[in-house]
């Protein structure tokens, strides 16, 4: 069963995600956080990408982003929980270098020891 994703806008989405919890992985770090049952949406995910400057220059950061984007969009409908929040953040060089196949499977292992 798939479900709606939307995409995180505002910086307290970001920090309400980064009290809950996390999960690294080679390709990434993965925040999550059951939002409260009263919020609307209930069955909707929502998920958020950043990159900080460790990662890179501005080219290097958006092309982690890109790939972060793309690896959510295709895997988060599926095998994300509705009413959680996930934050993706792009490790060093990781990111943007490691096969794509690999970074499925990262995100992939980092929801299944999430939601354990």
């Amino acid at each position: 069963m798939t479900h709606d994703v939307e995409t995180l806008q505002n910086r307290s989405d970001f920090l309400a995600c980064a009290r809950g919890k996390r999960q690294g992985t080679k390709g990434m770090m993965v925040q999550a956080l059951k939002r409260p049952t009263d919020a609307a949406e209930p069955d909707l995910i929502r998920v958020g990408f950043t990159c900080s400057k460790k990662v890179g220059n501005a080219v290097a950061r958006n092309r982690a982003k890109r790939r972060l984007r793309e690896v959510a969009r295709l895997l988060l409908p599926e095998h994300g929980r509705p009413g959680w929040d996930y934050v993706l953040i792009g490790s060093r060089e990781n990111t943007a270098a490691r096969p794509f196949a690999e970074l499925q499977s990262d995100l992939l292992r980092a929801l299944a020891k999430l939601h354990a």
